[in-house]
């Protein structure tokens, strides 16, 4: 059972302060413990109700972990969950060091502003679906390790490398000839109708301002979803739905 204490303590990983000073955040549900497992991510605990541990004790032994893990009620895990609606298990989980890669091989998607958790791990989980290895954000994207966007992932948080930079520096540093889209709302090339290169960069600004004036300079190819109503409405689309219209069209590229 938890303590007190231990309660206090897990539920101060609902903020990002914490959980950035002990480089620890929180992975919750069957199913997200599973892809947890398959990763290379370290864990620091595992708690769960008894029946999940009845019902995983193959997978517990697989993969030596039961000095990490520790049973507890549902009345328990109801009190530090961070989801609306608790599952039967709960993970702390050690933050992965940031290694910067400069290079650029193949589609890399550089995010500007994003400030939607949602958006943001349904951005990571379409680069994993595309095989896209790579994700590069600005500073001021919202936190990868918000509850939120590890939950909307559903996984693929784990295979997706995903690294926080002053992305006006990265661009900088990118070869002359590199392709980078900028993904606009309006006066772009229409994505139905553009050559792609393979070995890219796709810059998407943020839901609410676009790609910022300072990134823009390095946009050296802009695109454009058309709009197929005459009548200006809707103003502009989901970051996430883009995203995925335009990766698959550049992906269709051969």
């Amino acid at each position: 059972m938890l303590s007190k204490a231990e309660i206090k303590r897990l539920n101060r990983y609902k903020q990002s302060k914490f959980r950035n000073q002990d480089e620890l955040f929180v992975v919750e549900g069957e199913k997200m413990l599973e892809e947890l497992l398959q990763s290379n991510y370290e864990i620091q605990a595992i708690y769960a109700t008894k029946q999940w541990i009845e019902q995983n004790k193959e997978i517990i032994s697989q993969k030596k972990i039961t000095n990490l893990l520790f049973e507890t009620s549902q009345d328990n895990l109801e009190k530090i969950t961070l989801l609306s609606t608790p599952n039967q298990v709960y993970s702390l989980v050690k933050m992965p060091k940031q290694h910067s890669d400069k290079t650029t091989k193949g589609l890399t998607i550089a995010l500007d502003g994003i400030k939607d958790p949602g958006n943001l791990g349904t951005i990571i989980r379409l680069a994993d679906w595309y095989a896209i290895e790579k994700i590069i954000c600005s500073k001021d994207c919202v936190d990868v390790f918000n509850p939120k966007t590890v939950q909307s992932t559903m996984g693929s948080i784990f295979r997706v490398k995903v690294e926080y930079t002053d992305l006006k520096t990265y661009l900088q540093n990118q070869p002359s000839n590199l392709a980078i889209y900028g993904s606009i709302i309006e006066g772009g090339e229409n994505i139905y109708e553009k050559q792609f290169s393979k070995d890219a960069i796709l810059i998407i600004g943020s839901e609410s301002h676009g790609i910022s004036p300072e990134i823009q300079e390095y946009v050296n190819q802009k695109i454009t979803i058309p709009r197929f109503r005459n009548d200006n409405k809707p103003e502009s689309l989901n970051a996430s739905i883009a995203t995925a219209i335009m990766i698959s069209e550049i992906k269709k590229t051969k």
